[in-house]
C-alpha cells in the first residue's frame, strides 16, 4: 500500500474499516486558506450566534450517537457501552464549555484612572490545528474544537490515522448545523504535511495531544516561527492507598482507573503504592477485582475488555511484563497476549505484585496497556518520593480518610491534578494541563479558552 494512503483495520475483527488518501500538500493548503476565509468572517459574528451553532453541533452529535459511537468501537476496539459513555461526555463538555463562554471571553476592565479607558480584550488566533490521538477520540477533539469555535477560530483537525472517521464526524456535524462553509475541517495530513502547515502564518494556534516524542517534534516545527503550542502528553499516574484509607472503595476504582479503556489512557493508573498495613490485603482484593474483567467482542453488552487498538500493542507490553518478571515481578495474573477465540488483538489485564523502579517499562515509563504494578511503602514521605520518581507529571491521587493528609501529600507531589479518593475523572470546569514531559498547555475550563485567544491591552487616553 502506497504512503499517500493509510487502512483503518477493526481490532477485534481484523476487517478493514476504512481506506482513505493522506491530502497532498496542495490539498492541505488550500484547506487551510479556505479556513482562514471562514474565520475572517466567522471572528465578527456575535458569541451569542457562536454558541448556538456549538448547541446545533450538539445536537447533531446527539442524533447521530450510536452511528459515531459504533465507529469509535470498529476504529479502537472501545466497547460499545463505554464508546456510547464517551459521547455523553463530550456533549457534556462542550455544553460546559459553551455555558462559561461569556465569561471566560468578556473585556477585562481595569481600575479606572482620570482620563483614561483600560482593558482587555481576547481575540482569536486565526486557524486552530488540531493534532489529536485516538483513545478518546471524542474527547480529544471536543477540548479543542468548541473553545476555538466559541473563540472566533476555525478549526482543521488532524485526527490520528487510527480514528480518522471521528475527525469527518465531528466536521460533518458541524456542516450539518449550518456552520460557515469550512469553519470546521477534516484533515487526514501525514508527518511532513502538519510540519508544512505548521510553517504557514494562517495558523495561530497548534493543539498536540499524543507522546511526548510527538510532542517534541510538533514543538520544534512551531519554533521556527514561534506560534503558540499546546501540548497534552503522555502520564505514569500514581495512586497512594494511605494507612487510613477505605480499602473496599480504593480497590473497586483503583482497578476500574488502570483497566478502564483497555489501559489506554494518558491519565489511566499505572502504579499503585500501598502503605505496609495494607498491601496484601490491596494485593487479595485488587486480584479478585481484576478477574471480574471480560475479554472479548467490543460489541456484546458484557464486554467490559475490549481489544488493543493499535496492532503493535501487545508485543510492546509483553515485552514490559517480561522486564518485570526478570527483575523479580510477581505476576498475579494476566501477562500475555490473548484473543477472543482466534479474534482480536487483545492483552490480558495484568497485575505484577513486589514491583520496584527497577523496573522502567512497569514503573517509570509509560506503558499505556491494561498494566499496573503494586509497590509496598512504609509512610507518606515514602509514597510521596516514588510517586514523583517519574519524567511524566499529568496526575496523582492519593486515597485517605484525612482531608488534612490529602492537602499536605498534594501539595509535594509533581502532577497538574491531585484526586483524592477517585482517579482518571476529568471535570471540564478544571483546567487540565501537566508539568515534566506531560506537556504544557491547559484545556478546559475558563483557562482553556486562553489557548485559542490572544490577549489585546486597550489603553486610550480619553482628555487631551
Amino acid at each position: 500500500m502506497s504512503a499517500s494512503r493509510f487502512l483503518i483495520d477493526n481490532p477485534y475483527t481484523g476487517e478493514l474499516v476504512a481506506d482513505r488518501p493522506y491530502a497532498t500538500r496542495g490539498e492541505a493548503f488550500s484547506a487551510l486558506d479556505r479556513a482562514s476565509r471562514a474565520q475572517a468572517k466567522w471572528a465578527k459574528t456575535p458569541l451569542s450566534e457562536r454558541i448556538a451553532l456549538c448547541e446545533r453541533f450538539c445536537g447533531e452529535l446527539d442524533r447521530k450517537r450510536d452511528l459515531i459511537a459504533r465507529e469509535v468501537t470498529a476504529q479502537m476496539g472501545k466497547p460499545l457501552s463505554q464508546a456510547k459513555g464517551e459521547v455523553n461526555t463530550a456533549l457534556a463538555r462542550a455544553r460546559h464549555l459553551m455555558s462559561i463562554a461569556a465569561d471566560a471571553l468578556a473585556e477585562e476592565p481595569l481600575p479606572a484612572q482620570p482620563s483614561t479607558l483600560r482593558f482587555v480584550r481576547h481575540e482569536p488566533v486565526g486557524v486552530v490545528l488540531d493534532i489529536a490521538v485516538w483513545n478518546y477520540p471524542l474527547l480529544i477533539v471536543v477540548n479543542v474544537v468548541i473553545p476555538a469555535v466559541l473563540a472566533g477560530n476555525a478549526v482543521l483537525i488532524k485526527h490520528a490515522p487510527r480514528t480518522a472517521l471521528t475527525a469527518e464526524a465531528f466536521a460533518r456535524a458541524f456542516a450539518e448545523s449550518d456552520a460557515p462553509l469550512d469553519l470546521v475541517q477534516a484533515l487526514h495530513a501525514d508527518h511532513l504535511t502538519c510540519a508544512e502547515l505548521i510553517a504557514r502564518p494562517e495558523i495561530g494556534f497548534v493543539s498536540f495531544t499524543g507522546s511526548a516524542r510527538g510532542g517534541r517534534e510538533v514543538a520544534r516545527e512551531a519554533a521556527k516561527r514561534l506560534v503558540s503550542v499546546g501540548l497534552a502528553l503522555g502520564g505514569k499516574t500514581p495512586v497512594y492507598i494511605a494507612a487510613d484509607a477505605n480499602l473496599e472503595h480504593a480497590i473497586v476504582n483503583v482497578v476500574d482507573g488502570a483497566m478502564y479503556n483497555a489501559g489506554q489512557s494518558c491519565s489511566g493508573v499505572e502504579r499503585i503504592y500501598v502503605h505496609a498495613s495494607h498491601y496484601d490485603a490491596f494485593v487479595e482484593g485488587a486480584l479478585a477485582e481484576t478477574k471480574k474483567l471480560l475479554l472479548g467482542d467490543p460489541l456484546r453488552p458484557q464486554t467490559s475488555m475490549g481489544p488493543m487498538a493499535q496492532p503493535d500493542a501487545p508485543r510492546q507490553l509483553a515485552a514490559v511484563i517480561e522486564e518485570a518478571r526478570a527483575k523479580g515481578g510477581r505476576i498475579l495474573c494476566g501477562g500475555r497476549a490473548a484473543s477472543d477465540d482466534g479474534r482480536g488483538r487483545f492483552f490480558e489485564p495484568t497485575l505484577v505484585a513486589e514491583a520496584t523502579h527497577a523496573m522502567r517499562g512497569l514503573m517509570v515509563d509509560e506503558a499505556f496497556g491494561p498494566v499496573v504494578g503494586i509497590a509496598k511503602v512504609m509512610d507518606d514521605d515514602d509514597a510521596v518520593r516514588v510517586m514523583n520518581d517519574s519524567s511524566y507529571g499529568l496526575s496523582a491521587a492519593i486515597w485517605t480518610g484525612d482531608q488534612a493528609r490529602a492537602f499536605h501529600l498534594a501539595g509535594q507531589l509533581e502532577a497538574g491534578t491531585v484526586f483524592m479518593n477517585r482517579c482518571d475523572h476529568l471535570d471540564p470546569a478544571l483546567p487540565w494541563s501537566g508539568v515534566k514531559e506531560s506537556g504544557t498547555g491547559v484545556l478546559l475550563s475558563r483557562y482553556g479558552f486562553q489557548s485559542v485567544t490572544r490577549r489585546k491591552s486597550f489603553n486610550f487616553r480619553t482628555q487631551t
